[in-house]
């Protein structure tokens, strides 16, 4: 995880323009994923976000609530 945040900080550091352009080719290369692996990544990233919830280290809140907010934001 260490050389995740290192190459995201690196990349942070760029001017906006090369930033830019790096989040296109980045988001392009997904393009080429097939159906089963979109949806091992899509599992994948599911299960990290219940196991965060379970642990506690992601914050949840009541779905009312949630909505509530959305709709003034969207007034």
């Amino acid at each position: 995880m260490t050389d995740m945040k290192t190459i995201e900080a690196k990349a942070m550091a760029l001017p906006a323009p090369l930033r830019a352009s790096l989040a296109q080719r980045l988001l392009a290369s997904l393009d080429d994923l097939d159906e089963r692996e979109i949806e091992r990544l899509w599992l994948e990233e599911a299960e990290q976000r219940y196991q965060g919830y379970r642990s506690g280290s992601i914050p949840s809140r009541d779905a009312f609530e949630a909505l509530a907010d959305v709709r003034a934001r969207m007034k």
